[in-house]
């Protein structure tokens, strides 16, 4: 491995491993001290709640199948083939802006496996509404993984040259 690439490799360790700190720190308050399962949802805004939703599928409860045992391992499998795809991409990256997306859709991903591997689903607190227009519930992980994609894209789109 050449020092180049365990510069990359640091880099996009160190972005992932924020990202699963401040979700896993935010998932913990959010549990233990504002003890979110046992109370109603609190309303922050007119248009923002904390909620306690236990995510069984993936985004938004897609791929949710009660019925099924084995999901949860499924889910969880899948989203570590994945971040072994992004960081074999992110490791071949040059641009530190891409690398940081990488780092953060890594971090996300894994924060949530780590929740399945603790809980059997992904805890998700924030809610947002205006109306009767709602956005599921999600968590920290989840916006690190939304940012680092647009990331991504952007980086994709301002460097279409770059493969």
């Amino acid at each position: 491995m050449t020092q180049e690439t365990k510069c990359r490799a640091l880099h996009l360790t160190v972005i992932a491993l924020i990202v699963i700190a401040l979700d896993q720190l935010s998932k913990w308050y959010l549990l233990y001290v504002v003890s979110m399962p046992s109370r109603p949802p609190i309303e922050v805004t007119g248009f923002f709640k904390l909620v306690m939703v236990w995510n069984q599928g993936v985004s938004f409860g897609m791929l949710k199948n009660p019925d099924s045992n084995y999901m949860p391992y499924f889910l969880m499998l899948m989203a570590v083939v994945i971040c072994a795809v992004l960081l074999r991409l992110g490791l071949k990256s040059a641009l530190k802006w891409e690398r940081i997306g990488y780092g953060m859709v890594i971090g996300g991903a894994l924060a949530n496996v780590i929740d399945r591997v603790r809980f059997g689903a992904v805890a998700d607190f924030f809610y947002f509404h205006l109306n009767d227009f709602a956005y599921p519930a999600f968590n920290v992980a989840d916006s690190f993984i939304c940012i680092g994609v647009a990331m991504l894209l952007w980086m994709m789109m301002r460097h279409p040259d770059k493969p």
